[in-house]
């Protein structure tokens, strides 16, 4: 048996009944820098297993004393995240296959080649550490809701393609952010990532800041221009609000996404580059296109991978995370004591609509930095604008007495409760007690049948038929 060096705590455990197959394994393996551990029975590899704790195991399925199969069954049971590569010979494929239906991650072939055997346990590594980071916020987020979960997980597994990435959101959302991310996670983060608004510049003028122009292209060129196209070569090119090009641009831009060429105003020639594309609009895409302010086959081309920025109102107690973070870098910007805020403070924030998003609480949070005494941060040092629009605190004990919360013991079972958690089991019920109508539930608790829509579509529910009631 080969020991792995006490400074390793996930050695690839080899579990085969051959000692000569193991010695090969674990050379082949040890070579390449992993630390391995190996036994020939089913006995010793549970001892071993429990022992180590290993995130990768090569699993033998014909062992002395059992069925590999059942010994596979029992790692999963153990560390249901285990990566388990299962080597077989050629007149057992079936049982690799029935290894494969109980959660085996992948299976070889023996006899084995060593790259072969290399690149399996690489992914089945790789694979672990992507599956342990799933839950968590990438560079440039905070928050951790369901909503954001989906979009993290959307971006980890886009980043490492070719595909377009098309992201919708309201204003202030974080769609460049979003944006970053993708780049960030790609095989193209050491290469630019060149954002250019297409709201911001007038249509006149966006032509050469994406494709550029040479010296004396039109009155005014009098130096060559490296468009925005040109300068992501490599990297990565963001066109936020694409959706406000003008209908001339969106053609010669679906030209180069077809072709990957560019052309620069008054050049004698195209040239070939290779960067990704990246949009966002905050408007409704498909609206734009019926409009016919958007062409229905540049839509299509850019959106291969969808992503939708939730509203910072539907993202729960991300609200409060997001606000401690900013009050901290704020407070380190504007040179002032860390400040903290009251319970009352979290419950307005939480029941805030949140119109302008991430971008509107930065502002009132930087507005309470500069001008609070501090250390805490009470409803009274919110900015005046922001307490006419906040919601009424009271708000949530009316919502509980329309979905039949009135009563002690029904109070009671709440508390402990998360506030979110709280609000969904509120509109459910009520929506329930409603008979499933959406319009009747949100005129009991009087907020918009569209705020309930996309709370119910955020938590995963079936879309549901919009109908009068």
């Amino acid at each position: 048996m080969l020991v792995p060096s006490t400074m390793n705590s996930d050695p690839v455990l080899i579990i085969e009944d051959t000692s000569a197959l193991q010695k090969v394994y674990s050379e082949i393996l040890q070579d390449a820098g992993h630390q391995t551990v190996a036994c020939e029975t089913i006995a010793r590899a549970l001892q071993l297993f429990q022992q180590y704790k290993p995130g990768v195991v090569l699993l033998d399925l014909i062992l002395p004393d059992g069925n590999g199969l059942n010994l596979l069954e029992e790692i999963l049971a153990q560390q249901p995240d285990t990566k388990v590569i299962v080597l077989t010979a050629n007149g057992t494929v079936d049982k690799a296959v029935d290894a494969m239906r109980a959660g085996a991650f992948d299976f070889i072939l023996k006899p084995i080649e060593d790259q072969q055997l290399l690149n399996v346990v690489m992914n089945a590594h790789s694979e672990k550490r992507t599956t342990a980071q799933l839950n968590e916020p990438l560079c440039g987020f905070t928050g951790n809701s369901d909503a954001m979960t989906r979009v993290y997980t959307t971006i980890r597994s886009v980043a490492g393609s070719m595909a377009t990435v098309f992201i919708t959101g309201e204003s202030g959302t974080g769609k460049e952010i979003c944006a970053e991310a993708v780049h960030q996670h790609s095989n193209r983060a050491e290469k630019p990532f060149v954002p250019i608004n297409c709201g911001a510049i007038p249509s006149g003028f966006l032509e050469t800041e994406v494709f550029g122009h040479v010296c004396g292209a039109f009155p005014g060129a009098v130096n060559d221009k490296i468009g925005a196209a040109a300068e992501a070569d490599g990297g990565t090119l963001f066109l936020d609000e694409v959706c406000e090009m003008d209908l001339a641009l969106q053609s010669r831009f679906l030209r180069f996404l077809q072709s990957s060429q560019i052309h620069p105003l008054g050049a004698a020639g195209p040239r070939k580059i290779n960067t990704r594309i990246i949009c966002a609009t905050s408007r409704d895409p498909m609206e734009e296109v019926r409009a016919g302010r958007l062409r229905a086959d540049l839509y299509y081309r850019l959106h291969v991978v969808p992503v939708h920025m939730p509203p910072l109102r539907d993202r729960g107690e991300d609200v409060i995370m997001i606000a401690n973070c900013m009050l901290s870098q704020l407070s380190q910007r504007e040179n002032r004591p860390m400040l903290h805020l009251t319970p009352e403070t979290e419950t307005l924030f939480r029941n805030h609509s949140w119109p302008g998003n991430v971008r509107e609480l930065q502002n009132v949070l930087w507005n309470i930095v500069v001008l609070s005494a501090g250390p805490d941060v009470a409803p009274a040092d919110l900015p005046r604008e922001i307490l006419t629009s906040l919601r009424r605190p009271s708000q949530l004990s009316a919502l509980m007495d329309g979905a039949n919360f009135g009563t002690s013991q029904a109070v009671d079972r709440l508390i402990g409760r998360s506030l979110a958690d709280i609000e969904r089991r509120v509109i459910e019920q009520t929506i329930a007690r409603e008979e499933g109508s959406v319009p009747a539930a949100a005129r009991v608790l009087d907020v918009s049948p569209s705020t309930l829509y996309r709370k119910l579509e955020a938590w995963g529910h079936p879309a549901r038929k919009r109908r009068n009631a």
